[in-house]
């Protein structure tokens, strides 16, 4: 399956940000500066916030959710299956792609629904030219779950002391223009109590779910202070 130009541009920024390895013109962008100009700015909900000099956010008066892309990292899939004797139990290409489906749906509906809350900003599903359309860009990258259900046939249970982790990365768009008003990167992991628990399905959805709550709730409530001062 061909990968989408979104799919493209996700991984690019990915591997930019988590290697920091992107010059500009063959050479190293100023301290503070990401690879593509944009402005480091001090955040204490996000552990990354980069935004383009002079952005605004306060004229934006529709928003838009751009269904979220997930990406494991690397060599995930491989040292899965390293420890796994049992054919049937093997972790399959089909299973990462079903996870990958299932949580960029709960990360796209998680951060729509923290917009809906009230008092709702207005959300809209095409974006066109002229429109004050605030684009939310999100993607889920280095993506690592401890023991993932491959719902195998057969009584297989695996136990764990936390269910993994993962990167957010969010970028605010111009609908209009296409560009990046602001970046945030932010890793979130499990909490390890130190004691094995049961891991399935439903505890590492209920795990991702908490971690994606609390992202959307922090954007809503920055969102809230640019448009309560107006």
């Amino acid at each position: 399956m061909a990968r989408s130009p979104l799919s493209s541009r996700v991984l690019v920024i990915a591997a930019c940000v988590v290697i920091s390895a992107c010059a500009a013109a063959e050479k190293k962008p100023p301290a503070g500066v990401s690879f593509d100009g944009l402005e480091h700015v001090p955040d204490a909900k996000y552990a990354t916030v980069y935004k383009k000099p002079g952005a605004d956010l306060s004229g934006y008066t529709e928003f838009g959710v751009v269904p979220c892309e997930v990406a494991f990292r690397k060599n995930w899939l491989r040292d899965q299956n390293s420890n796994r004797m049992d054919l049937s139990n093997r972790v399959t290409k089909n299973d990462v792609e079903r996870i990958k489906s299932q949580l960029g749906e709960l990360c796209t509906s998680t951060f729509t629904e923290a917009l809906q809350q009230p008092p709702p900003y207005k959300l809209v599903e095409s974006f066109t030219e002229g429109e004050q359309v605030l684009v939310l860009v999100p993607a889920i990258i280095n993506l690592d779950i401890a023991a993932p259900d491959t719902m195998s046939p057969g009584i297989s249970r695996s136990y764990t002391t936390r269910s993994g982790e993962m990167t957010l990365l969010l970028e605010l768009k111009d609908a209009t223009t296409g560009d990046v008003l602001y970046r945030i990167v932010d890793r979130q992991k499990d909490f390890d109590d130190m004691r094995l628990q049961w891991t399935n399905s439903v505890t590492n959805r209920a795990d991702a779910q908490r971690m994606l709550r609390r992202w959307a709730s922090e954007l809503r409530e920055s969102l809230d202070k640019v448009y309560s001062a107006l």
